[in-house]
């Protein structure tokens, strides 16, 4: 299911562009759970501390708090996948939404023609690119890791650390069960207490391994040997 979130300063906005929405993703069969804001810095809280995860944002750029711009440069390492189609009354923003690789501006004065393809196409997008996911649920709190964005996941006390490009998630949950619930090969034990995506090991090298983003984690004696050849594998089959 795709999570989508509304975000204008206006209420009847919010609602306009909701109903759009609802109705694209009836017309392309898609399920989707909407989120609405009318405040900017309530969906930034959402995302910068409370972990809410979105794969489309509908993102009115003027608004009184922080403005749409603003919004997608703090979020973006947060969520560097997510899809943002900017609405806005000033063409003037057209230009700096393309430097910001925003996936579609649409105005306000044409608002019925032009939204609904946004969302359509935007919605197919993410459906063809639309991969595993791990889902971390309280009853505050729900955030969808895609799985290629995942880096390793560490043993942190009672909790298992899952690291990716933009943050550090926390889980309740034992390291085995987090790699049980994973159940994808692209996963290994490195060390008692640490799980690594093979997609973003660079190499193995002095008994640790190195990976894309420059970090580097011990491996230990008794997994070197089996992480090589599962390694040697993984590589032989992908590359």
């Amino acid at each position: 299911m795709l999570r989508i979130a509304v975000c204008d300063d206006d209420k009847a906005a919010v609602q306009a562009h909701t109903e759009i929405t609802e109705s694209c993703l009836k017309q392309c069969e898609s399920a989707a759970k909407i989120d609405t804001y009318t405040s900017s810095e309530a969906l930034l809280y959402d995302i910068t501390k409370d972990g809410f995860y979105f794969d489309l944002i509908l993102l009115d750029i003027e608004m009184p708090e922080s403005t749409g711009m603003e919004i997608a440069e703090k979020i973006k390492p947060y969520l560097p996948n997510v899809k943002i189609i900017f609405i806005t009354s000033h063409i003037e923003y057209a230009i700096d939404a393309f430097e910001l690789s925003i996936f579609r501006y649409v105005p306000k004065d044409d608002i019925d023609k032009r939204l609904p393809p946004a969302i359509l196409d935007a919605v197919k997008l993410l459906e063809l690119e639309d991969g595993k996911s791990y889902t971390i649920q309280t009853n505050s709190r729900l955030e969808k890791i895609p799985y290629r964005g995942i880096y390793y996941i560490e043993r942190d006390g009672k909790n298992a650390a899952i690291t990716t490009a933009g943050k550090v998630s926390k889980v309740r949950k034992s390291l085995q069960q987090v790699y049980d619930e994973l159940g994808a090969d692209e996963f290994i034990y490195i060390d008692r207490g640490c799980i690594v995506n093979m997609i973003h090991i660079m190499q193995i090298k002095n008994g640790t391994a190195v990976l894309k983003n420059g970090k580097v984690l011990p491996i230990s004696r008794s997994h070197l040997q089996e992480v090589k050849e599962m390694i040697n594998s993984y590589w032989g089959m992908h590359i």
